[in-house]
């Protein structure tokens, strides 16, 4: 997908006059339906930044959508979640097709909420789009029922309960959204393990060449840039899958190349140290006895 001019969108009113439809019943929260916007006639990719969240439950899309650095084609009942300032494109022409719920709120409605603090630790609101959450039917059930609920309150006669109820509503469909993603790791089992393998090609491919000399270890940041996911995403996942972070894993690959040219080579542990990626040999020393409780000496002489 080619480099694309940036619409920067700063409302949720301005966000309805731009895809053609009438002004939001309130201001700072709005529920749309996706069979309500419609493709560009020129089928070019259009690329945006909100100044408000965006929750969406996306089914039959016959688009692309990019999001981060990554493309995604949509299957049944997904959901996406983006926060102000992250930058996304669609490109679809006239034959757009698709159905389902597009949710926005303003950061402006939930001050002086709990939900202002905390709606950011969601992990989902970091997804790269290849990382896009996969409902099933009920839960595709529960979220619609949700955002229905929330429609019904802000179209209703407005009383001091009404921001109460919306906010309850939207707490939940968070809740219920933390629930799914951690369910996700559990249910693509085979994709997950996937990743682990592609995770171990990525590290052996590092420890193997010398750029662990000239730049030390790897960052997590790296480590999930070449796997196209976000670092929460990948930290969430190892630990759900292996009990490890992302670190813990750099760390046991390192120790592992470090057993192997203590065992196998002449070289001495400053020269060990150093072929690693270390600037002090008593940083390193202090690593490899924090995790095999022997100093990389008593490591070799136990092979003597």
């Amino acid at each position: 997908m080619k480099n694309t001019p940036l619409t920067h969108i700063k409302t949720i009113t301005e966000y309805h006059t731009s895809i053609g439809i009438a002004k939001p019943a309130h201001p700072l929260i709005s529920v749309v339906s996706f069979e309500d916007i419609k493709g560009s006639p020129d089928g070019e990719p259009k690329s945006f930044v909100h100044d408000f969240y965006s929750i969406a439950l996306k089914k039959n899309f016959n688009g692309k959508m990019k999001y981060g650095q990554q493309e995604y084609d949509f299957d049944e009942g997904i959901m996406i979640f983006i926060s102000p300032g992250q930058v996304f494109t669609i490109e679809a022409d006239e034959t757009l097709e698709h159905s389902g719920w597009l949710l926005l709120v303003h950061p402006d409605y939930l001050w002086n909420t709990p939900l202002a603090k905390i709606i950011k630790q969601y992990e989902y609101f970091s997804y790269a789009v290849n990382e896009a959450l996969h409902l099933s039917e009920k839960e595709e059930v529960m979220v619609t029922g949700i955002m229905q609920n929330i429609v019904q309150e802000y179209h209703s006669n407005i009383d001091k309960f009404s921001k109460k109820v919306i906010i309850a509503q939207l707490e939940l469909l968070l809740t219920y959204a933390d629930r799914f993603y951690h369910r996700q790791f559990i249910t693509r089992e085979i994709t997950n393990h996937k990743l682990l393998e592609r995770l171990e090609d990525v590290l052996a491919e590092y420890f193997n060449s010398d750029v662990l000399a000239q730049k030390g270890l790897p960052t997590v940041q790296y480590i999930a840039g070449a796997l196209n996911v976000s670092p929460n995403y990948l930290s969430v996942l190892l630990n759900v899958l292996t009990g490890q972070s992302t670190q813990q894993h750099i760390h046991d690959k390192l120790i592992e190349k470090a057993k192997e040219k203590l065992s196998t080579t002449t070289l001495s542990v400053s020269e060990i140290a150093y072929e690693l990626g270390f600037e002090h040999s008593q940083s390193f020393s202090k690593l490899f006895k924090n995790k095999t409780s022997l100093s990389p000496l008593e490591f070799r002489q136990s092979f003597n």
